[in-house]
């Protein structure tokens, strides 16, 4: 890659540890927020008699919105600054607190939800450039490292709201979410940000948008506009229409295809999202019936691999320096597609043992995907970094979140019709709800005020089909990491032929940079090593 030095003479600035810590906080911030508002979304209902539906407007309003802001902030933030990104971020975390703490129903929980999302989205995309520029040559380790501030997140806000008990009022715990916004407030505005390697090495803004290219453009596009279509209810013509419109006028602008590999990555961030996000989403859920058999709250679960994976993330260095990155994404995706599957047979304890090896499976995936894409496209700047994690959440909750209900319906629909052939009874007519329509296909759910008002040997039948149900969708999940495995296997053939997986450095500047590496290891080895 040949760049024009414009800043030459330029020297390697040692990284500022302390600005680390404060993206570090900030993402733990985000993912606080995330887990508050799952624990308290069944209280949300009680006090304001919200239906099932609009509970999950809710949620799902917490998720698409960072999207939109991750990707959106990505185009400029070069120009307006980290920073100023920041602080609009940290406005929205504070405002977000206040409203939901006063909210009075639906639309005030909706709106609150939805400005929290956008702040979420606006911290991963400055904390994710800033991170990959403060270590250009070790991404993949530092990103890690960095990402372990979301299952941190998820740890402690989780304990924290588990231990208040259930009875706790509602608003004490969602204000929780101020002790990390105000924490990383403090820490991340007194600190100066550094330049994005992309801008420091002259590569212009249009060759920052060809790196996504019409590929990629499609891809996150569709993604985006089809979420916004299913809220605002568009017909399918007009979500094709418009998604054909906006790559349009993104490929006159860039007039590129894009990066093959690139967008290869962002596809597998489907698969990855639904098998992280989307069964964290589900899990306690899922998990319920076998957690109540040991005596166990089952939102614990998800609080234990996120533990897991707050603690190895911290490790991913050694291990990337060992076997590559690409290499740690297909242990990764074998070692999640077994754990997913011992989850769906395990009984009693056990069940924890395979939470165990899910935890170990899924803990590299997110921070290891964005370390790739930063190592082999630095000249996508922020654009590349942060369309890589805004494909994968929203992916979440289209698809990931999605498919695990549908799965679990879909079986439930087809084992009552079954169970009423062999057993000549009419369960399924009785207790079936009309015929509904999702992106998966056609199904019929269990109405569940008919079931509550049955007889119980009809609800323990029914029950007992949903229990199995859970196990079955588990079981599916686990196509998607061997999916992954197959396509991680085939990058790895496909480098090896190339001569190996190796990081991508920009050229400007880079034997002042290697000299200065060189100084910084003298001085302090643990900064660069």
């Amino acid at each position: 890659m040949e760049h024009k030095n414009n800043l030459s003479g330029a020297a390697l600035e040692k990284p500022d540890i302390k600005l680390f810590w404060a993206c570090f906080v900030a993402l733990v911030t985000t993912s606080f927020g995330f887990i508050l508002r799952a624990l308290t979304l069944p209280q949300w209902g009680e006090e304001f008699n919200l239906t099932n539906t609009q509970i999950g407007e809710i949620a799902g309003v917490g998720l698409w919105p960072f999207a939109i802001s991750i990707v959106l902030f990505s185009l400029i933030i070069d120009k307006i600054g980290y920073k100023n990104a920041m602080i609009f971020a940290f406005v929205c975390h504070l405002g977000s607190a206040v409203l939901t703490f006063f909210a009075t129903g639906y639309w005030s929980l909706y709106i609150a939800t939805f400005i929290v999302a956008l702040g979420n989205g606006t911290v991963e995309a400055v904390v994710n450039p800033v991170v990959a520029t403060m270590f250009p040559r070790d991404k993949a380790k530092w990103l890690n490292m960095l990402h372990a501030g979301w299952p941190a997140g998820l740890v402690l806000g989780g304990v924290m709201a588990l231990l208040m008990g259930a009875e706790a009022s509602w608003k004490l715990k969602m204000i929780l979410i101020l002790l990390p916004t105000i924490a990383y407030g403090l820490m991340m505005f007194p600190r100066r940000f550094p330049i994005n390697e992309r801008v420091k090495a002259g590569v212009s803004y249009l060759e920052m948008l060809k790196e996504v290219g019409i590929g990629g453009a499609l891809v996150v596009s569709a993604l985006i506009v089809f979420q916004i279509g299913s809220i605002f209810e568009w017909s399918l013509m007009t979500n094709i229409l418009i998604t054909l419109a906006l790559v349009a006028l993104y490929g006159y602008f860039v007039r590129s295809f894009g990066q093959p590999i690139f967008i290869i990555l962002i596809l597998l961030m489907i698969p990855l999202a639904t098998t992280e996000l989307g069964t964290d989403s589900w899990i306690s859920d899922l998990m319920a019936p076998e957690m109540r058999n040991i005596g166990i709250q089952a939102g614990w679960i998800l609080v234990y691999t996120s533990a897991i994976m707050a603690i190895l993330r911290f490790f991913a260095g050694s291990i990337i320096h060992r076997i590559s990155p690409l290499g740690l994404l297909a242990v990764c995706s074998a070692v999640a597609g077994i754990g997913l599957l011992l989850l769906s047979v395990s009984t009693g304890v056990m069940v924890l043992v395979a939470a165990t090896v899910f935890g170990l499976g899924k803990t590299f995936f997110w921070p290891t995907m964005l370390g790739v894409v930063a190592e082999r496209f630095p000249k996508g700047g922020a654009l590349t970094l942060n369309i890589t994690g805004g494909v994968g959440m929203i992916a979440a909750g289209v698809v990931g979140a999605v498919i695990l209900g549908f799965v679990q319906d879909k079986t439930i629909d087809t084992r009552l019709a079954a169970y009423d052939v062999e057993n000549s009874t009419t369960l399924h007519e009785s207790f079936a709800t009309e015929e509904k329509t999702s992106i998966f296909g056609d199904y019929r759910a269990v109405d569940q005020v008919k079931v509550a008002g049955a007889d119980e040997e009809t609800q323990f039948t029914i029950q007992s089909i949903s229990e199995l149900a859970k196990k079955e969708a588990l079981q599916t999940i686990a196509i998607f990491p061997a999916f992954m495995l197959a396509v991680y296997l085939g990058l790895i053939f496909y480098f090896r032929s190339k001569g190996g997986y190796k990081v991508v450095v920009l050229k400007q500047g880079a034997q002042e940079q290697e000299e200065a590496r060189k100084d910084l290891l003298d001085e302090d080895p643990a900064v660069v090593a």
